[in-house]
């Protein structure tokens, strides 16, 4: 899948990737290995998901160049300097890499300053090709940039038809960070899988109401990692590139953001 955005450090990442979120590490292996047979170049995963080790694995077992394969990982729990320097190196560990291709703070906890003044020795250092954030909404972005030398590649935030972002998108925008969305399908909240407007338009062209959300997000250049553990609906998450929605349908499904979180995180 040649489908990609040039981050602000020239680095291309795929706008569609596969995220391992709450999938349980014995099981890891086998949907990576899964999502990559049908195509995915993009995966992401954390720390704290416990798994890894396993898309490490995957990766090593799939026979594709290491280089074709964009890996995120994402930070958890560190307080500074010092304990980052440590824990990028645990990841790299876990995955059996040299390298990430994008690193994230996971959120804005601890001397998140510090945590990032690491990242980006670390990218000096040529662990890290791109550095960012998660769940960093004005306040703290706004306040990480007052300090930080390379502005962050990638911002994921939680991001679906039903918390749109609208304003933290301008944000990014203006400052060169790209959005990428977690939890593109809202985790199914608020009856998104039977969502009337998310049907009738998917109705026009054959479509689920996942790929008519997913569609509209990356309308509008917001990369997106759906996560599945079923091939078919791994096939079907990327299969959203053969139409494209009317400015009438983005206005249907822009009125639905409520502006607030499914999951009261942030």
């Amino acid at each position: 899948m040649e489908n990609t955005v040039r981050l602000n450090n020239s680095v291309e990442m795929p706008r569609i990737g596969y995220g391992v979120y709450q999938i349980p590490s014995s099981i890891t292996e086998r949907c990576v290995r899964d999502a990559l047979s049908v195509g995915y170049r993009s995966l992401d995963t954390a720390q704290c998901y416990g798994n890894e080790h396993a898309v490490g694995k995957a990766v090593k077992a799939s026979g594709i160049p290491r280089e074709e394969i964009f890996v995120t990982t994402k930070l958890w729990g560190g307080r500074g300097y010092k304990d980052t320097v440590v824990s990028i190196d645990d990841s790299l560990t876990a995955l059996g890499m040299d390298y990430l291709d994008l690193l994230l703070i996971h959120e804005p906890t601890g001397d998140f300053h510090e945590i990032y003044r690491a990242m980006e020795d670390a990218h000096k250092a040529g662990k890290l090709r791109a550095i960012g954030v998660a769940n960093f909404l004005e306040k703290s972005y706004r306040s990480l940039l007052e300090t930080a030398r390379i502005v962050p590649a990638v911002d994921q935030i939680e991001t679906h038809v039903f918390r749109q972002q609208k304003a933290m998108k301008t944000l990014l925008a203006d400052h060169g960070t790209i959005h990428e969305s977690w939890s593109p399908l809202a985790c199914g909240q608020n009856g998104f899988f039977r969502n009337p407007v998310l049907k009738e338009i998917g109705n026009r062209y054959g479509k689920s109401n996942a790929q008519v959300g997913l569609r509209f997000l990356y309308q509008q250049g917001i990369v997106i990692i759906p996560k599945s553990t079923h091939l078919e609906r791994m096939k079907e998450n990327m299969d959203i590139l053969d139409f494209e929605l009317t400015q009438e349908e983005m206005a249907r499904i822009k009125a639905l953001d409520l502006d607030r979180s499914m999951f009261g995180w942030w």
